[in-house]
């Protein structure tokens, strides 16, 4: 057999097989790298084109992750399997608070944000998802395991968003963060068909092509298409000829939109039956040729975007998207027709073809009337990536700001008394990686705007399609967090289109009248891309990151510890309530004047430094925190007050031990590396406060061995020069007794047990601690801690031990009355 007599459709699987075995037999085929991508074993008809590994790893309270999954036209099906140690009982997932509810949610073409205020959980995500076209949300699970095929979801880039609870308190600045983590793990496959004509998961259905050529369609189209139109159409065919299906059985075409379309027309002819005596007995054109049609996916009866009968009539589509398309005819009731005395042989038989027709350069609209302006991209100076204005090729010569006058290009498509069929078009493009910026639109007038602005991703948008508007203040788009509007009034117009699909877009200012006040009217529009709306709302910095696999970059805001939401617009807490909550947790450090007070007063000069510097270190860093006042450095302050708090508590033990100022200050040097150690990395952990005490309570004991061993160092020697075991026995005994008493003297007790107290209510404070009670119990944190460090100090008694103001033990001494006058004989 000759090489040429071989099908391609064949050929292809053959080559790609052996091209996999020779990869093999050279020890290229290798396992899945963690975050690469690698292709693996052909199984039939579908092989993987790409294997992602996420290793596992942890989302703390209020963390996000996003990963961007890029889905060729070509795909059959994406895989996903995730593994987490999250116990969540999904049927009782509303009593959850949403600030603490792990969930997982899906996007077609920019991140998810489940702080939108229409989105919606599901109940799980293994019952499958239907489409893409809206953000969809589960509660996150233990095994999460789906299979996505072409039938279900478009191709492109594709976002999935893991996330540690949501609300706007989840952009909120907080002190502490406390809660539970969870860890995952996953894995995301893209299967697709070895045969480019094949589709559908299992690789079944063939999809075929249509090739698109220009072509001149006055002949047929002159009745109601304009010559300018007319000179842009494209006439789009497949390979063959004629196409037969059964009752039934549907035949998939797919069709490549690269440009704004104005029209799409999907036609049908010649429509016959397979058989002769069937044509000269019934009529093929009483058949119903139904058509449905789906941008990105294969469509279904169930499943589509546009349909009807071609049979009847074209279909006709207003503005198509850019991508794919696919095509389903799919012919009905045939049986029904004749009688149902057919058998399974019958085919309806038909030729089909699609005309797309395009305006020429800078026309667009109805017949090709209105204007279309390309935007070109400017990008600022120094700022974060992808950071740019969009401005008119022609005004954007030389230009030096993000604002171009409007009318000068509106008048050339105006005409004076005409309302409501007057539009103007933008076209701009979104770089890729840039899915996780926001489209900033600003019109602003001296007089009433007369203009209506519709987007619309990937085509020119119309009054019936468009993905969001702004009419007036009554008729616009649905508030939500991915459109966002700002201060819209009659002589202005600001909203953000939030995440912005990369891509083309096209914008469309519709005129609501034209008449000569209006022509006078001195309107400017800005389009820029931008990181955060409203620079956060003036309550917060914007910041960057980037998703898992690197390829796309999205903005947010980390507000203040006022406010949240997406943009910091939220009030969280009030005026009145920030007040309150900066009096407490800057006046509660008042209390370190408490222990200060009896440092100072006990000459102990050390700790009277520790313990005034901490206090004021700890008020000037909430000071800060709070948002009232910076002294210094944000995170100078919160070092300074971390490490000279620990040091102090740390220092109150050391106090307590009576050893040599040269051991104390031993004790203390090495204390301070430490310390300084733990407020240099992760301060704020609640392990530290643990590890401090710890730190403190061995240095307390460190203290007590070096007395001991001074004091009582004799004791070992007595051991050896005993000769009577019960002598030792008793030496002990007598040893134990006096380290109690000296104990006992050493303190009082009274100010010991109320330290304890003290101690464990600071303790209690710092486990009740939450992000919305934080001002309250951290303030409660610090009069306590420094009122245990007050009394732990007072309960060291200033005494002399007996072994220092008594007599030695052994031995009798008397008083003896020396005569000064000498004896007589």
């Amino acid at each position: 057999m000759s090489l040429n007599s071989i099908p391609w459709c064949h050929l292809k699987p053959i080559l790609l097989s052996a091209l996999l075995l020779f990869c093999c037999s050279l020890d290229l085929c290798s396992a899945n790298d963690e975050f690469g991508v690698g292709t693996t074993d052909v199984f039939d008809d579908v092989l993987t084109l790409s294997s992602f590994s996420y290793p596992q790893t942890t989302l703390r309270p209020y963390d996000l992750l996003y990963i961007r999954v890029d889905i060729p036209p070509w795909f059959s099906a994406v895989s996903i399997s995730l593994n987490s140690d999250v116990d969540l009982d999904v049927s009782r997932v509303e009593r959850v608070p949403k600030s603490s509810l792990p969930l997982i949610c899906f996007r077609d073409g920019s991140p998810p944000l489940p702080d939108a205020l229409n989105t919606s959980l599901k109940d799980s995500a293994v019952k499958g998802i239907n489409g893409l076209d809206v953000e969809q949300c589960f509660p996150m699970e233990k095994n999460i395991t789906m299979k996505l095929t072409n039938e279900q979801i478009s191709p492109g880039a594709w976002y999935i968003g893991l996330f540690n609870g949501i609300g706007a308190s989840r952009t909120q600045s907080k002190m502490i963060i406390r809660g539970s983590a969870y860890s995952f793990s996953a894995n995301i496959s893209v299967e697709a068909c070895s045969n480019s004509m094949m589709r559908g998961e299992l690789c079944n259905s063939t999809v075929y092509p249509l090739s698109c050529t220009a072509s001149d369609v006055y002949n047929s189209m002159k009745a109601t298409v304009k010559k300018p139109m007319m000179e842009n159409a494209m006439t789009c065919k497949s390979n063959l000829e004629m196409f037969c299906s059964q009752e039934g059985v549907p035949e998939f075409y797919s069709l490549d939109i690269t440009n704004m379309a104005e029209e799409l027309t999907i036609m049908a002819a010649n429509v016959t039956f397979n058989t002769t005596a069937l044509n000269n007995t019934f009529s093929a054109n009483d058949v119903s040729l139904m058509c449905f049609a789906r941008h990105g996916a294969i469509p279904s009866e169930t499943l589509h975007d546009y349909s009807g009968d071609l049979n009847k009539a074209p279909l006709v589509i207003r503005y198509p998207l850019i991508g794919r398309l696919y095509i389903s005819i799919l012919p009905v009731n045939v049986t029904k027709m004749l009688g149902g005395t057919q058998g399974g042989n019958l085919k309806v038989c038909y030729s089909m073809e699609s005309q797309v027709l395009q305006c020429p350069l800078g026309k667009a609209g109805s017949n090709c009337t209105m204007d279309s302006y390309t935007l070109q991209t400017v990008l600022r100076r120094g700022a974060t990536p992808f950071e740019s204005y969009f401005l008119p090729v022609a005004v954007g010569e030389g230009a030096s700001s993000a604002n171009f006058p409007l009318e000068p290009l509106l008048n050339k498509s105006s005409n004076v008394g005409e309302t409501g069929d007057i539009w103007t078009y933008f076209t701009l493009d979104i770089p890729r990686g840039a899915a996780g910026r926001n489209i900033h639109i600003r019109l602003s007038a001296d007089v009433k705007i007369s203009y209506e602005v519709y987007a619309r991703f990937g085509g020119l948008p119309s009054l019936h399609s468009w993905d969001y508007y702004y009419a007036n203040r009554t008729r616009k788009s649905d508030q939500s967090v991915f459109f966002m509007l700002y201060d819209s009034s009659d002589d202005e117009i600001d909203f953000y289109i939030i995440y912005a699909r990369e891509g083309t877009w096209g914008i469309g200012l519709r005129h609501l009248y034209i008449g000569s006040d209006s022509l006078k009217a001195q309107t400017v529009m800005s389009i820029s891309l931008e990181g955060c709306p409203k620079q956060c709302s003036s309550h917060g910095d914007c910041k960057y990151s980037f998703d898992a696999s690197g390829l796309t970059s999205y903005s947010f805001c980390s507000c203040d510890r006022n406010h949240g939401g997406f943009d910091c617009s939220i009030e969280i807490v009030s005026h009145k309530g920030h007040i309150l909550q900066s009096i407490f947790l800057i006046g509660s450090n008042a209390a370190a004047i408490l222990p200060a007070y009896w440092s100072l007063r006990q000459k102990a000069f050390a700790e009277w430094i520790l313990f005034t510097s901490s206090g004021i270190a700890s008020g000037l860093y909430h000071a800060c925190d709070v948002g009232t006042w910076c002294a210094l450095n944000f995170n100078v302050l919160q070092f300074m007050d971390f490490w000279l708090s620990f040091m102090a508590v740390v220092s109150t033990f050391v106090y307590l031990a009576t050893v040599d100022e040269v051991y104390k200050r031993a004790i203390h040097t090495a204390v301070a590396i430490l310390t300084a150690l733990l407020a240099a990395t992760k301060a704020t952990r609640s392990s530290n406060v643990v590890l401090v005490i710890v730190i403190g309570a061995l240095g307390l004991l460190i203290g007590w061995l070096i007395e001991i061993s001074k004091k009582y160092r004799s004791l070992s020697f007595s051991f050896g020069l005993s000769l009577s075991f019960i002598q030792s026995l008793q030496t002990i005994k007598q040893w134990f007794c006096n380290l109690v008493k000296t104990l006992l003297r050493r303190f009082r007790w009274g100010f010991l047990l109320a330290g304890f107290i003290a101690l464990a209510m600071a303790g209690l404070s710092w486990t009740l601690e939450t992000s919305a009670n934080y001002w309250f119990w951290h303030s409660f944190w610090h009069v306590t801690i420094y009122t245990s460090s007050f009394f732990f100090l007072c309960s060291k008694a200033n005494i002399v031990d007996a072994e220092d103001s008594s007599s030695p033990s052994s031995g009798n001494y008397a008083l003896t009355r020396q005569d000064s006058f000498p004896r007589g004989d």
